[in-house]
């Protein structure tokens, strides 16, 4: 090394040239910023043989500074530098050569100016761009002249080379892979203190490359780096200190150097001083500087941190949640492909949340984080392509993805398998094929799964052996808390299917379905305490169960109701309320409720007479096919009653009746001078 920096000296200017002093007047140019002039200087002290002005004018076209910027220009002035022996310019080549370096794109740049003339100019722009640009507009990457140009650096004895080299070696880069001779190169540049040298060897006995491993060795060399701020270096030892690995465990020296990494906007030191501040670990927890590390981490596309960020605002950590920020990074780390944040996307499209709503989105989705193995977003897709909704229907689109989904373990995909080939739906009916993913979806134990199967079993006139299988099916998803399950089993001791009559046992199932809340079983249970000929006659229980099926919406359940308020029957008489629920129920469409509520509003009966709406109602009723419901709103035609006049909609009314052998809409057409046929 001693001989290269004593050939480097004959080559550094003498101050008794004339082309030292050339190279003087430029450098006074140029430390005032008149580049153009530090350039013609330079020029005439490279003519006279000066390495540093050749290494200068090199830089001028590196930084676009007085000249186009240009990389190839600047390698050709490096050359010239490098092989008079300059130290940098045989460093900067090494660099250039090992990355290579693309042509590029904006205003007054030698590619955009090439595009241009080549499309004004066509085959004749050839020539001129090898005027203007002899040297070409990009480098092409050579590890094996980097290879030749680092080492010949790293003998002159320039740090940066050693260290470098030393990653050439170690990575097989331009020569045989010698982790031997990748630690001789970082142990020469550690011994200059270079902090490239101190963190390369930390790596090496960090990761055992040709010694043992040693986290206590390793832990050295990261600390003496780390405290001339080389940043990879500070992230490696607070890795260290947070692990305790090779040191004692010390989460806030760890916070520390983080912080101090994070400083130099490292992503990685980012991410984590921004996880030990959201959970107070080592440092104060502050969920302000917490969320501005993230972002930092996040805009840098660091995909860790932007799951984080999402999740952050999702859960609303600092405040209330942010949905249109939790959906912002969300897609961010789905576009990434990161396959949970792809189905949530989907899932955020689906339903509008902190996004606008869009089905086509949501299947886009569902069908990424599918292909990424996500079992509910492959159950998701498969039901979009059954429903056609948001793709074009595809029914056997819609089989894969449900095979798919449940080989992830998602019982109702092999639920929506069983129930389409059962129905025929979109593929052949194939009752043995139904069988078995129903019996598989069973065999998972979930209960959903288990009532499918059983109602399955159960179709068509089952036989003794399938009655017993889907009653025990039935009575496991009942046992584990299944509503629906325990109403059918309710209706198998009912008789229902051929089963064996036993009403007390299934009095006990429908009221733990009803129980749980299940609207049905309430309203049965109301029918059986009502019905004397059940054995369990109870009036008040009936009543009971009336008012809490009717509160979840039954419409029988609601016309009851009303009847009872009506006629104080097992209830205080109350017509208002009457009224109420014979509303309630009208408006789910239950015929003789529409026409019970008409003929109170018209009569004021519970509420302030109304005959327009009682007319509205009436109509409601005989567009079902109400016999009286046709004559009513007949009537209230033929005299204006609550409806403008109408002689040909009453009669319409009346026919209808009519035709259903109604004597009194025989008698209203005759009486209207009409035939009757």
């Amino acid at each position: 090394m001693e001989s290269a920096r004593s050939l480097l000296e004959l080559f550094r200017p003498d101050s008794s040239r004339s082309d030292s002093k050339q190279f003087e007047r430029g450098l006074e140019a140029y430390e005032n910023g008149r580049y153009l002039e530090a350039l013609r200087s330079w020029r005439l002290a490279s003519r006279a043989g000066n390495p540093e002005a050749d290494y200068r004018i090199g830089l001028l076209y590196a930084r676009n500074e007085g000249v186009i910027g240009s990389i190839p220009d600047a390698v050709a002035w490096y050359e010239r530098a490098a092989l008079n022996g300059h130290l940098d310019a045989q460093f900067q080549l090494g660099l250039i050569y090992l990355n290579g370096v693309k042509a590029t794109l904006g205003p007054n740049r030698p590619e955009m100016w090439r595009q241009s003339t080549a499309a004004r100019l066509g085959d004749k722009a050839i020539n001129l761009h090898d005027l203007v640009f002899p040297n070409g507009i990009g480098v092409a990457k050579d590890v094996d002249a980097a290879f030749l140009w680092m080492s010949v650096a790293a003998e002159a004895g320039k740090a940066e080379a050693q260290s470098i080299l030393g990653n050439m070696y170690a990575n097989g880069q331009g020569c045989a892979r010698d982790h031997a001779a990748a630690l001789r190169w970082y142990q020469a540049a550690a011994e200059q203190k270079a902090a490239s040298g101190e963190f390369a060897l930390g790596d090496v006995y960090y990761q055992g490359r040709g010694v043992p491993v040693d986290f206590a060795q390793a832990a050295i060399w990261y600390h003496k780096a780390a405290e001339q701020g080389h940043v990879r270096a500070q992230v490696a030892l607070a890795f260290m200190c947070l692990k305790g690995t090779g040191l004692p465990e010390n989460v806030e020296e760890a916070a520390r150097l983080f912080q101090s990494a994070a400083a130099h906007d490292d992503t990685i030191a980012l991410y984590n001083i921004a996880l030990l501040r959201l959970s107070g670990k080592g440092a104060v927890k502050d969920l302000d500087r917490a969320e501005t590390a993230l972002r930092k981490a996040a805009r840098k596309d660091y995909l860790p941190a932007v799951q984080a960020l999402a999740e952050f605002y999702a859960l609303g950590t600092a405040a209330e949640p942010d949905l249109r920020e939790a959906a912002y990074w969300y897609e961010k780390a789905a576009e990434r492909g990161d396959t949970q944040a792809q189905f949530l996307t989907g899932r955020f499209y689906a339903t509008g949340t902190g996004v606008p709503p869009s089905i086509r989105q949501a299947a886009k989705w569902f069908e990424r984080a599918a292909e990424g193995g996500h079992a509910t977003a492959a159950h998701n897709i498969a039901v979009f392509y059954l429903n056609g909704r948001g793709v074009a229907r595809d029914v056997a689109a819609a089989i894969k993805w449900f095979e798919r989904a449940s080989e992830g373990g998602i019982s109702a995909a092999g639920v929506q398998l069983g129930r389409l080939y059962s129905a025929g739906n979109g593929v052949p009916r194939d009752q043995a094929r139904a069988a078995e993913w129903l019996s598989k979806a069973a065999d998972g134990g979930d209960a959903d799964a288990k009532m499918a199967y059983a109602m399955f079993l159960i179709q068509d006139e089952p036989s003794a052996e399938r009655l017993a299988q889907a009653r025990a099916l039935l009575t496991d998803a009942a046992e584990a808390g299944h509503p629906a399950a325990a109403f059918q089993l309710g209706g198998l001791h009912m008789g229902r299917s051929g089963g064996a009559v036993d009403v007390p046992a299934a009095a006990q199932w429908f009221k733990r379905a009803a129980g749980a809340g299940h609207v049905e079983a309430q309203h049965t249970l109301a029918l059986l305490y009502s019905d004397p000929k059940s054995g369990l006659k109870d009036p008040q229980a009936a009543a009971g169960w009336i008012v809490k099926a009717a509160d979840g919406g039954n419409a029988a359940a609601q016309f009851k109701l009303a009847v009872m308020y009506c006629t104080g029957q097992g209830v205080e008489q109350d017509l208002a309320k009457g009224v109420t629920w014979y509303e309630a129920a009208a408006r789910q469409g239950h015929t003789t409720a529409q026409y019970n509520l008409a003929v109170m509003l018209g009569r004021g009966q519970g509420r302030d007479a109304d005959p327009t709406k009682a007319a509205e109602w009436f109509e409601a009723a005989a567009k079902q096919g109400m016999v009286e419901a046709q004559l009513a709103i007949g009537d209230a035609l033929r005299a204006g009653d609550g409806v403008a006049q109408d002689r040909d909609q009453a009669l319409h009314w009346y026919r209808q009746a009519a035709q259903q052998n109604n004597e009194g809409a025989r008698r209203r057409l005759q009486a209207m001078g009409e035939s009757v046929g």
